[in-house]
């Protein structure tokens, strides 16, 4: 009876091991497939892989949330057209735009482990994670701007994040709200096997 309990226990926990990967793994392909979604503005592209990165945040958790970011940049390093524009490769991560890239994987853990610290966080709530995870990304995105395309840190702010904020404001409200729209359809919501 004892080894019963435990090995329905063991492939429970392997099952939601297993779906958390694959969610991952979606999450990441999402990021790809928003890097296609692109308003091409110099010298940073306007696109939608931080919805994928909010979304991930809000309903995976800090571990798989990360892990999907990982995914999608090892995809691009590899040299698969995942990036901005369909680019790839590492010298996108040493370009102007790779500390955004880098960012994302900061980004991705603190959204997930604030909603999953919280476990059932309120839309207010949700919106503030995003927030505060974009921060990562606009910190070492305009930090290497500044430093590959030798702009003073004023004007790598004035090209790099301003342009972005109303459009990145608009996508942590969607990503919210959608977020609250999905948390019932996927299980492995907000749990981190730590």
């Amino acid at each position: 009876m004892t080894f019963k309990s435990i090995d329905r226990g063991t492939k429970s926990e392997n099952a939601s091991s297993l779906r958390g990967l694959v969610y991952a793994a979606l999450f990441g392909a999402g990021t790809a497939a928003g890097a296609y979604i692109i308003v091409p503005i110099p010298p940073v592209p306007i696109t939608l892989q931080t919805l994928f990165l909010y979304l991930a945040g809000a309903l995976l958790g800090g571990r798989l949330a990360l892990l999907s970011q990982v995914v999608y940049v090892l995809l691009g390093i590899i040299g698969l057209p995942v990036f901005a524009g369909g680019k790839a490769g590492f010298g996108v991560l040493f370009g102007p735009t790779g500390g955004y890239l880098i960012g994302f994987l900061p980004a991705a853990y603190i959204v997930g482990k604030w909603n999953e610290v919280l476990n059932a966080p309120s839309f207010p709530t949700v919106l503030v994670s995003m927030i505060v995870g974009t921060i990562p990304v606009y910190l070492l995105g305009v930090l290497q701007l500044s430093f590959v395309a030798k702009l003073d840190l004023v004007k790598a702010v004035s090209v790099g994040m301003l342009p972005f904020l109303i459009g990145d404001g608009i996508k942590i409200v969607a990503a919210a709200l959608l977020a609250g729209r999905l948390t019932g359809y996927l299980g492995v919501i907000r749990k981190d096997n730590d």
